[in-house]
């Protein structure tokens, strides 16, 4: 496959002297020297183009919820991932400064979320917003989709900090609201999730089966009851 031209241009430059230029020879040349290649360095990655182009991505898929991604829409926003996700390899996304906060689904792999959204009218409801509620002060994590007008369906876990980027949780609680009661669930499973991209608008998170999720800042975290 052909590369892009600024990729070709990259790769250019950052080849040993004697690749570029065969007949010059610098000072204290040699045939040692000249067989380790230069060091190259990525470029820096325009992170608010990316989100840009991711948000437009996401914006495209048609449908209530998003809940159906076209496979060459789903290529893109994966390799928009994978920029973000590099451009913030290494640094700390797990302080509650960066990670409290309430979060409103834009696009999620997460086949359970994907079910209920999609056989809501099943039930004789249809999906409202679907949220991620994180506490790290308190140590709590809900997830919340929502049946307006009343009705929700919340799991809540506790949390701990792991890492750098990785969170673990245990869920503690569930339980489906309706109109006329609240259905209690038994709460089932633990795992973690990195939170791979974060700014003051969007939270990339993959977690511990490989799934990703992408939310938008919704303000400060919004326990739901």
């Amino acid at each position: 496959m052909a590369l892009p031209a600024q990729h070709r241009a990259h790769n250019l430059l950052c080849r040993p002297l004697s690749h570029t230029c065969p007949n010059v020879r610098p000072a204290g040349y040699s045939a040692r020297r000249a067989a380790a290649p230069a060091p190259c360095r990525a470029a820096a990655v325009d992170t608010k183009s990316v989100v840009a182009e991711l948000l437009a991505d996401i914006a495209s898929i048609p449908g209530p919820r998003r809940a159906d991604t076209p496979a060459e829409v789903q290529a893109r926003i994966f390799s928009r991932v994978d920029q973000l996700k590099a451009a913030q390899q290494g640094s700390t996304t797990t302080e509650a400064s960066t990670l409290s906060a309430t979060w409103k689904l834009l696009w999620t792999t997460e086949k359970e979320t994907l079910f209920i959204v999609k056989n809501a009218p099943v039930f004789g409801t249809k999906a409202g917003g679907v949220y991620q509620v994180i506490d790290v002060d308190a140590k709590r994590l809900q997830n919340v989709i929502t049946f307006p007008p009343s009705g929700a369906f919340i799991v809540d876990s506790s949390i701990a900090v792991e890492g750098p980027q990785r969170v673990s949780f245990k869920f503690n609680a569930a339980k489906l609201k309706t109109a006329s009661r609240d259905w209690g669930v038994p709460p089932f499973g633990q795992g973690w999730f990195d939170t791979v991209y974060v700014d003051g608008k969007i939270r990339i998170a993959q977690d511990i089966r490989g799934d990703t999720l992408i939310v938008e800042n919704d303000g400060p975290p919004r326990i739901f009851e």
